[in-house]
């Protein structure tokens, strides 16, 4: 099929034209626009200090313009989630990148509020075309080793996500801080473009009636199969709150580590920014199979988020350092085993649109929680605000740690 026919989901004629690219090179495609997309949606943190003083931003506009990005992703998964299982993962990805590519070049040449959040918002939107027909796309591709399509899944996310604070600091050393970053990611976010076109897809998981085709792309209302439900909503909330720290990271600790550590170097505070994420990346790498490794990894979660609020009311940066990583390898740890455990309950002809709701919830924990972070911050003053943000994030991670804990054991009792 070719990638028209595919957006139009008409069967074009049996042909042998095209790529037929191995499964290997289909996995590194797949995880590759998630991972760009991602990278590109995140290289503005180590540049949001740099854009309040030019553009004259306070936090709570720091914080909507993460939001817009957010809402965005969450709005276009709503909608449009479940379009790569009747258009195809290829014709999906291509255009993630298309929308990707508009999205940073209007970002980079913003110079006002509302064109930040608008290259957010269309960012945010290539993300969401892209999580469920990635994540779908590595599944099909290894049917045998579910676990390692999660993990690969995440590692990819994750990793993308980590990378991004780290790429756009450093590349905002060059002339142009705050455009160059997206004019070196947009040449490599373009060059995915050649391969999506080329390769040989796969035809359409869902074949649409033919009198009404569209009609398959129409929004639905969000559902579980009930043998799924349960993974469902355990996966939903450890998401959430996972998700919440990592906004924070992401929109307002930039300036918060600029303060602690008293410095303005921007690839420092792109590294630090994306240091849970990372971590969260590297523990996908990590095997570790026990009835109690979400509980555990939600209280070293809690207890590390804590920590960071800790670090910046002692000034400590080997602490804040230490306190990122094991929070980032906590959340990792237990995100991916509620991740695997859903995605093994939904069946395959669902399986973009189910774990596009999971990504739903997910991701409005990066929203409201860091949206009434910002406001706090108007209010309170930064420190205080994000102390209060820690300690909420650390207790409600304690108490979803202390309430799976008591279900592991139950289980292991009657098994």
């Amino acid at each position: 099929m070719t990638v028209f026919s595919e957006l139009r989901m008409r069967p074009a004629a049996a042909t042998h034209a095209g790529w037929n690219a191995s499964t290997t090179v289909r996995l590194v495609i797949s995880g590759a626009v998630i991972f760009m997309l991602l990278a590109g949606a995140n290289l503005a943190t180590p540049l949001y200090p740099l854009l309040q003083s030019s553009l004259g931003l306070s936090s709570l506009d720091v914080t909507a313009a993460f939001a817009s990005y957010v809402l965005a992703l969450v709005g276009t998964l709503l909608l449009a989630g479940h379009w790569s299982d009747h258009i195809g993962r290829r014709a999906a990805l291509l255009v993630a990148v298309l929308t990707g590519l508009a999205g940073g070049w209007i970002f980079a040449e913003a110079h006002t509020l509302a064109a930040l959040c608008a290259g957010r918002a269309l960012q945010g939107s290539a993300v969401a075309l892209a999580t469920g027909a990635s994540t779908a796309a590595l599944r099909e591709l290894l049917p045998s080793r579910p676990e390692w399509a999660s993990r690969f899944t995440l590692l990819a996310s994750s990793g993308g996500v980590a990378a991004g604070p780290v790429i756009g600091g450093l590349l905002s050393l060059l002339p142009g801080a705050t455009t160059a970053p997206y004019v070196v990611h947009s040449v490599l976010l373009a060059g995915l473009l050649v391969p999506l076109y080329l390769i040989r897809a796969r035809p359409a998981i869902v074949a649409p009636a033919s009198t009404r085709p569209l009609h398959a792309l129409a929004p639905r209302r969000p559902s579980v199969s009930r043998q799924a439900r349960g993974a469902f909503w355990l996966a939903s909330g450890v998401g959430f709150l996972s998700f919440a720290v990592f906004g924070f990271s992401l929109s307002l600790a930039p300036g918060y580590f600029a303060q602690v550590l008293a410095t303005d170097s921007r690839p420092l505070i792109g590294i630090l920014a994306g240091l849970p994420l990372g971590a969260s990346a590297m523990s996908q790498l990590v095997t570790v199979r026990s009835r109690f490794t979400v509980p555990a990894g939600l209280a070293v979660l809690g207890v590390s988020v804590v920590m960071l609020g800790a670090a910046g009311a002692w000034h400590s940066p080997v602490l804040l350092v230490a306190a990122a990583v094991a929070a980032g390898l906590g959340q990792g740890l237990a995100f991916r085993t509620v991740f695997n455990d859903v995605a093994d309950r939904v069946e395959p002809a669902r399986h973009a649109q189910i774990i596009s709701t999971v990504y739903v919830i997910t991701y409005l924990g990066s929203a409201v929680p860091v949206l009434g972070l910002g406001w706090a911050s108007a209010a309170v003053g930064m420190a205080a605000a994000v102390q209060g943000f820690v300690l909420l994030c650390g207790a409600a991670a304690l108490v979803l740690s202390a309430t799976t804990f008591v279900r592991s054991a139950k289980q292991r009792a009657a098994g």
